[in-house]
C-alpha cells in the first residue's frame, strides 16, 4: 500500500505538493472585517496626507511626508498584522519580533515614498509605472517579510499562482493609488470628501484583497511545529494594535483636517489683508487726488502746480542748451466773472466755472498742466517748448477758446480772460516764476483785458516788493514776530464786555507796524494763508487757557479765510486744538466774511457744517458788503451778524444807512441770530445802535486792540482807565443763546 502511494506520487508534479496533508486553517471574519477597516480608514488617511504634502512650505510638506509616512505605514501595517491574526491554525502560533518590526520598517518607507510621489507637481506616465511597481513590490515584500516572521517547521508551502495573484493585486493597487491621490486634487469642499470616502473604500478594498491572496498562497503542512510560538502573538495584543492604529490615525485625521482649516482660514484671513490693504491704498491714493484736486472744477490745486512745476525746473535743468529746454507759466485770471457771479448767483457762477475750466483743458496740448488757484484764477504750465514763440501759441489758443460764448444751464455767457506769461529761464528764477506770470497778468488787465503780457524786468518792482515781503513774513512766524491782539465787545444793554475779537499784528524790526492789509492779501496769494490761519486758531485757544488759569472765562472770535474752509480736515483741526488746550467749544467763534461764505457754497456749507458738529459757533463777518442769498445764510445756522463798518460810519448822517442797518438787524433777530456792530467810534452811533436793538458793540469807542496783557489787567480791575466792566464769568452769561 505503501508502495502505491509512493508510485502515485512518483507519477505526478504537483506545483505545491498535494500529497503531503496541509493543516486547515481558520479566518475569525471579526478579525478579517477590523483589518478591512483599518485599511479603508488607513487608506481615507493617506488620501488625505497626499494633500498635505503639496504644501508652498517645503519645510512643513517634508514634515507631513516624514510624519505622514510613519503614519500611513503603520496603518497598512497594522492592517497586515491584524489581518495575520485573524489567520489559525490547529497549533500554537507566534511571530518573531525582530522580522515582524522589519516588515513594519518596509511599510513605513513604502508609504514615504508613495506621499513623496503624491506630493509632485504632476503624475507623468513613467512616473506612475516605476512608482506602483516600486510601491508593489514594497507591499508585498512588507507582506511576505511578516510572514517570514511565522517559522515553521516544515517551512511554508507557498502557491506560485496565488503569489503571483497578489503581486498583480499589489501593483494595481499602487497604481490606482497614486491616481486617485491625484485624481482628488481636483475637487473641493464636500464634494472632495466624499469622492476621497469612495476612493478609501476602493484602496482599503484592494490592500485587503491583496493580503488576502498573499495569505492564499501559504501552505502548512500537517505535523507542523512552529519554531516563533514564544514570539508575538495573543488576542489582546490585536485589540491593542487596532485600537492603538485606529486612534494614531483618527487623531492625524483630524490633526490635518484642523490643519487644512487653519490654512484655509489663514488663506482666507491673508486674502482679507489684501483686499484691506487694496481698500486702503485706494483710499490712500483717493485722498492724495483730493488733496492735489480743486473741489468745484476738479482740476489741479496749486500745491500740485507747484509739485509739478518744481520737477519741470529740473529737468530743464539738466537739459540745459538742448532744444525745447524752456517751459512757460501762464497766468490766467477771467474778465468780467464778478459780474456774472453777482447777476445769477454763486450756483450759476460755479457751473460757469467749471465750464471754463473744461474749455481751457480743450484748448492746451495734453502734456500742459491746468491748474485752479481760487476764484476766477487759473494757471497753466507749458513744458517742452523752444522758445517763446511757442509758448505764446498755447496761449492765443486759449484767449481764442475764451472768446467764443460759454453755454450753461442754456444761456450763453460771454466771458474774457487776461493773460500773464513768464518764461523760464529767461523771467528769472524758478522760485518766482507764478509770481511774474501774476505781474504780467495785472498788466495786461491795465491794458484793457482779453489780452496776453510776457513777463519783463521792469514789472518787476512791486512781484519783489511781494516776495520780499513774503520772505519776512515766514521769518516772522519762524521768530515769533507776530501777535494776536483782542478787541473788547460790548454788550451796550448792560455796559458789559461779553467777549473779544482776535486780530493778527506783525511788528516788523525794520518796517515797524506792518498792517494786515498788507500781510493777509500775500499770505494768500503766496499760500501761506492756512499756515497763518491755523497759528491764529492755536494761539487763540492757548490764550484762552491762560485765561482760564487766570479766573477769567471768555469767548474769542477768530477769522477764517476761504482757502481754510477748502481744508477737508479744519474742523478735525479745531477739535485737536481745542481739546489740547481743554477749551470748551463754544468759546470758540468763527467769522467768515459775507463773500466767503457765498464762495463754492458746497465746500464752504461742509466745512460749516462740520465746525457746528464740534460746538464751535459761526458769525457772519462784513454783512451787507457783498451779494446775499439770505435763504443761504439761513442754511449756514449762523449765530451772529456782524453789520460792515461803512455802514456803522455813516450811521449819525445818513439816512439810508440807518434804514439798512435798523433793516439788517430786525431780519438777523428774525432769524434767530443777534448781530455785532463793528467800527463804532462815538456815542452818537453808539446810540442809534441801542435804540435799534443791536446786541453787541465793538470800536474804537470803546478800546483799540490791546495785547493780552492788557485785557488780563482790564478785566482784574488794575487798569483805572478801564471803565466798563467784564460779564461774570461764566459761559452761560457771555453770549445769549
Amino acid at each position: 500500500m505503501h508502495t502505491d502511494r509512493a508510485l502515485q506520487g512518483a507519477g505526478t508534479r504537483p506545483e505545491r505538493k498535494l500529497s503531503v496533508p496541509l493543516l486547515d486553517s481558520v479566518y475569525d471574519p471579526r478579525v478579517v472585517v477590523l483589518s478591512i477597516t483599518v485599511a479603508v480608514l488607513a487608506s481615507f488617511v493617506t488620501l488625505e496626507l497626499a494633500r498635505r504634502v503639496r504644501g508652498t512650505d517645503r519645510l512643513l510638506a517634508m514634515c507631513w511626508c516624514i510624519g505622514g509616512g510613519v503614519v500611513m505605514g503603520t496603518g497598512i501595517w497594522s492592517m497586515h498584522f491584524v489581518g495575520m491574526q485573524a489567520f489559525s491554525l490547529p497549533i500554537p502560533l507566534g511571530y518573531r519580533v525582530s522580522t515582524t518590526l522589519l516588515s513594519w520598517c518596509v511599510a513605513l518607507l513604502v508609504s514615504m515614498l508613495a506621499l513623496w510621489i503624491a506630493g509632485r507637481e504632476r503624475l507623468s506616465p513613467g512616473l506612475h509605472v516605476c512608482g506602483a511597481v516600486v510601491m508593489g513590490g514594497g507591499i508585498m515584500a512588507m507582506h511576505y517579510v511578516g510572514m517570514a516572521a511565522l517559522e515553521m517547521a516544515p517551512g511554508i508551502q507557498w502557491d506560485g499562482r496565488w503569489v503571483a495573484a497578489s503581486g498583480v493585486i499589489a501593483v494595481g493597487a499602487s497604481a490606482a493609488a497614486l491616481q486617485l491621490f491625484f485624481w482628488t486634487r481636483r475637487h473641493t469642499g464636500w464634494s472632495a470628501r466624499a469622492y476621497q470616502f469612495g476612493a478609501a473604500v476602493v484602496m482599503g478594498l484592494a490592500i485587503s484583497g491583496m493580503h488576502y491572496s498573499g495569505m492564499a498562497a501559504a501552505g502548512f503542512a500537517a505535523g507542523s511545529v512552529c519554531l516563533s510560538v514564544d514570539g508575538v502573538s495573543g488576542g489582546y495584543l490585536v485589540m491593542i494594535v487596532s485600537v492603538a492604529t485606529v486612534l494614531m490615525l483618527t487623531i492625524t485625521l483630524v490633526t490635518s483636517v484642523f490643519d487644512t482649516r487653519m490654512q484655509a482660514t489663514t488663506t482666507g484671513l491673508a486674502q482679507s489683508l489684501q483686499r484691506a490693504n487694496e481698500r486702503l491704498q485706494s483710499a490712500n491714493d483717493e485722498l492724495s487726488r483730493l488733496a492735489y484736486r480743486d473741489a468745484l472744477t476738479g482740476l489741479p490745486n496749486r500745491s500740485y502746480f507747484e509739485t509739478r512745476l518744481n520737477q519741470a525746473v529740473a529737468r530743464i535743468e539738466r537739459l540745459r542748451g538742448q532744444p525745447a529746454a524752456s517751459l512757460a507759466v501762464l497766468f490766467i485770471d477771467l474778465d468780467g466773472f464778478k459780474p456774472i457771479n453777482d447777476s445769477y448767483g454763486h450756483a450759476q457762477g460755479d457751473l460757469v466755472l467749471k465750464a471754463v475750466a473744461v474749455r481751457l483743458r480743450d484748448a492746451l496740448r495734453a502734456a500742459d498742466t491746468l491748474a485752479r488757484l481760487g476764484g476766477d484764477e487759473f494757471i497753466v504750465l507749458v513744458e517742452d517748448v523752444a522758445g517763446a514763440a511757442d509758448c505764446i501759441q498755447v496761449v492765443k489758443r486759449a484767449l481764442a477758446s475764451m472768446g467764443e460764448p460759454l453755454l450753461v444751464s442754456g444761456q450763453q455767457i460771454h466771458l474774457s480772460c487776461s493773460i500773464g506769461v513768464a518764461i523760464y529761464p529767461d523771467a528769472g528764477a524758478a522760485d518766482r516764476l507764478i509770481a511774474h506770470a501774476d505781474a504780467a497778468m495785472y498788466e495786461a488787465k491795465r491794458s484793457g483785458g482779453s489780452t496776453y503780457v510776457v513777463y519783463e524786468s521792469a514789472m518787476n518792482q512791486g512781484a519783489d516788493q511781494q516776495v520780499a515781503l513774503y520772505n519776512d513774513l515766514v521769518g516772522a512766524m519762524e521768530r515769533g514776530e507776530l501777535q494776536l491782539h483782542y478787541q473788547p465787545k460790548v454788550d451796550p444793554h448792560t455796559g458789559r464786555i461779553r467777549g473779544v475779537e482776535a486780530l493778527a499784528r506783525w511788528w516788523h524790526p525794520t518796517r515797524g507796524m506792518v498792517s494786515p492789509v498788507a500781510f493777509i492779501p500775500v499770505a494768500e496769494r503766496f499760500g501761506l494763508i492756512n499756515t497763518l490761519g491755523a497759528w491764529v486758531i492755536d494761539e487763540s485757544c492757548r490764550q484762552l487757557s491762560a485765561w482760564a488759569d487766570e479766573g477769567l472765562h471768555m469767548r474769542v472770535a477768530i477769522n477764517l479765510s476761504s482757502h481754510q474752509l477748502r481744508q477737508s480736515d479744519l474742523a478735525e483741526r479745531v477739535a485737536d486744538t481745542l481739546a489740547l488746550y481743554q477749551i470748551e467749544a463754544v468759546q470758540l467763534i468763527c467769522e467768515i466774511t459775507e463773500s466767503v461764505a457765498m464762495e463754492d457754497t458746497r465746500v464752504t456749507q461742509r466745512a460749516i457744517d462740520g465746525l457746528l458738529a464740534i460746538g464751535v459757533q459761526l458769525s457772519i463777518d462784513d454783512f451787507g458788503t457783498g451779494y446775499s442769498s439770505l435763504s443761504y445764510l439761513r442754511q449756514l445756522r449762523a449765530r451772529q451778524l456782524k453789520i460792515d463798518r461803512s455802514f456803522i460810519r455813516d450811521l449819525a448822517t445818513s439816512s439810508d444807512a440807518r434804514a439798512v442797518v435798523d433793516a439788517v438787524i430786525r431780519l438777523a433777530h428774525a432769524l434767530g441770530m443777534n448781530v455785532v456792530a463793528e467800527g463804532v467810534e462815538d456815542t452818537a452811533q453808539r446810540d442809534l445802535l441801542v435804540d435799534m436793538g443791536c446786541d453787541q458793540l465793538q470800536g474804537f469807542l470803546y478800546a483799540k486792540p490791546m495785547p493780552a496783557a492788557d485785557i488780563t489787567h482790564w478785566a482784574q480791575g488794575r487798569d483805572a482807565e478801564r471803565t466798563v466792566p467784564f460779564s461774570d464769568s461764566t459761559l452761560a452769561d457771555t453770549l445769549p443763546g
